[in-house]
């Protein structure tokens, strides 16, 4: 796959200039996007029904965070000096220089809701750039046309190091593409599904790789007795406005509520979503997997329909009939109330959930003991835990965590958002002893890149 040969030929001199170079490279492409965002935006919102407002926000986000991720300080290589030291206990200790370098090319699969921000010129390119890996995208079929555009304008931008981008399309191309042994890494968004079948394929190579999936997520919301009481019209409209984002199309829309079995809420909610107008899905297969997904939900014994659509629905079922496939992702505008009378009743059926990309907790402060016990149990089965708010904003930013447990993530120790997204396509290397002149740049004495240097 000629793609993939191209960067492996060049993943060496791209992994060796300098942060500051790499930089200057991927500025330009942001550079280049932002100048073809009105083009860029027409064919998005053709091939998406997504709209202009929305892809206008979206493509500004994708070059903020090119430009973040590629303006690191050389942090990420993790720089470790050991002097040596004859007195070390158990032994003497020698000069050990340890620092995180370039895994090789990686292989980035596109996803469909975000055809900037996770897709060809998205947050899983930019970040394996930053530490020097060339990328070689899978098109989402979703928006072929945008691809292709993007694809085009950041190789233009490349220039010299056009090698280190490229773009292939097809399901079968992709998965050859995960089985090239140059392939030293991936990177997924989409469904579990389809997630699994390829992380058995990265599992499966005569050399395994790592396979950076997200997968899907329900993140549970969880409404003390006192904020609902107090604060429940806020809450009401606040729930079913992140419930609809995006028309329920984002990885972080709050499928789940534990809320007390008394109280307005559920009723506040329903008439917050009986108030939003339908909106378009991304394409017929995900409406149609929408659909077939709450009639499943709904049939659930105990479930009962509050709002049955046809656009937003919305359940209600009672902690005592609660089944793990109440927990089950159905993406889109669908949320299911989970009616408790004791929160501590709650603690077992949260703690049993599958791993999320966040949790969200709605409190009064004088609350805080029945939070105490919560805490510890949410950090548990999410990546990151809100207190008020809702989850479908996701900064992009230095302490983000987009990742969590397992079916959230296939790797809940990286994240995807913001930049320690870098640190997925980076790996350990120990020298020992060498002579300070023929190691790579960032261990040596003079620190020509000026990276930070942690001493011992």
């Amino acid at each position: 796959m000629k793609e993939i040969e191209r960067a492996a030929e060049i993943a060496g001199a791209w992994a060796a200039v300098s942060p500051t170079t790499r930089a200057e490279v991927i500025t330009k492409v942001a550079d280049a996007l932002d100048a073809a965002g009105p083009s860029l935006i027409e064919i998005a919102d053709a091939e998406t029904r997504l709209g202009t407002a929305r892809l206008t926000g979206e493509l500004a986000r994708t070059t903020f965070q090119l430009r973040l991720l590629a303006a690191g300080s050389g942090s990420f290589y993790d720089v470790r000096i050991d002097r040596a030291d004859p007195s070390w206990p158990p032994g003497p200790r020698p000069e050990l220089r340890r620092y995180r370098t370039a895994v090789g090319p990686v292989l980035v699969f596109a996803a469909s809701n975000f055809p900037f921000a996770f897709s060809v010129a998205g947050g899983d390119t930019a970040s394996a750039w930053a530490a020097g890996c060339p990328v070689v995208v899978k098109a989402h079929p979703g928006h072929p046309e945008l691809s292709r555009r993007t694809a085009a304008i950041i190789e233009e931008a490349l220039g010299p190091w056009g090698a280190v981008f490229g773009l292939v399309e097809g399901e079968a191309v992709g998965v050859e593409a995960l089985r090239h042994p140059a392939i030293a890494a991936a990177a997924f968004t989409g469904s579990v599904t389809g997630g699994l079948a390829l992380a058995r394929i990265a599992a499966e190579r005569p050399v395994p790789i790592p396979f950076h999936g997200e997968l899907g997520s329900v993140n549970p919301v969880i409404v003390l007795p006192g904020a609902a009481r107090e604060r429940a019209e806020e809450l009401a409209a606040g729930y079913a406005g992140s419930l609809t984002l995006g028309n329920g199309q984002f990885c972080t829309n709050p499928g789940l509520v534990f809320a007390p079995s008394s109280g307005p809420f559920v009723d506040l909610v329903a008439e917050r979503l009986r108030e939003i107008p339908d909106a378009p899905f991304l394409n017929d297969r995900i409406e149609s997997g929408f659909h077939a997904g709450a009639e499943r939900l709904a049939g659930i014994p105990g479930m009962r329909e509050v709002v049955p659509g046809p656009g937003a629905r919305l359940l209600e079922i009672d902690l005592a009939d609660f089944v793990p496939d109440v927990a089950e992702e159905c993406f889109g505008p669908l949320g299911v109330v989970v009616r408790y009378s004791r929160l501590s009743d709650a603690l077992p059926v949260l703690s049993a959930l599958p791993g999320q990309l966040t949790t969200t907790v709605h409190a009064l402060p004088e609350e805080a003991s029945e939070v105490e016990a919560l805490r510890p149990v949410l950090a548990d089965r999410s990546g990151r835990i809100l207190w008020g708010g809702w989850p479908t904003g996701v900064a992009v930013t230095a302490a983000m965590q987009h990742g969590g447990p397992f079916p959230a993530t296939t790797s809940p120790a990286s994240t995807s958002v913001g930049t320690a997204a870098v640190e997925r396509f980076l790996r350990p290397v120990s020298y020992q002893d060498w002579p300070s002149d023929l190691l790579p740049e960032p261990l040596r004495d003079d620190n020509p890149w000026d990276v930070p240097q942690h001493f011992s």
